[in-house]
């Protein structure tokens, strides 16, 4: 009885851009719903939506950031961060230095 009603969760799994532009492409067709492409693919409706609504960014169809805004965007948060890591490095190793001039 304890373990009704617990799902494990799924794995993260990664997918080519090719597959999600064949699903985004059948959802854009409109035979099917969302739902039921998700189900026959075994995925996620909640990632299903996400494609399409990224991909309607790309198209210039809807505001937001496009998929290369989004990589950059990541990028330089990344660079940022390690700037930001040298500079704390930098301050320590001056102060450490200036004790020793005293």
């Amino acid at each position: 009885m304890e373990s009704m009603g617990k799902k494990k969760p799924r794995p993260r799994r990664s997918f080519k851009p090719e597959f999600k532009a064949e699903i985004v492409e059948l959802c854009r067709r409109g035979d099917r719903s969302v739902g039921q492409i998700a189900k026959d693919f075994d995925l996620t409706e909640t990632a299903v939506r996400l494609w399409v609504s990224q991909a309607e960014v790309d198209a210039g169809e809807r505001d937001g950031l496009t998929s290369s805004e989004r990589e950059e965007l990541a990028a330089l948060r990344r660079e940022n961060r390690r700037l930001r890591e040298d500079v704390e490095v930098l301050k320590r190793a001056t102060a450490f230095f200036a004790k020793e001039t005293r």
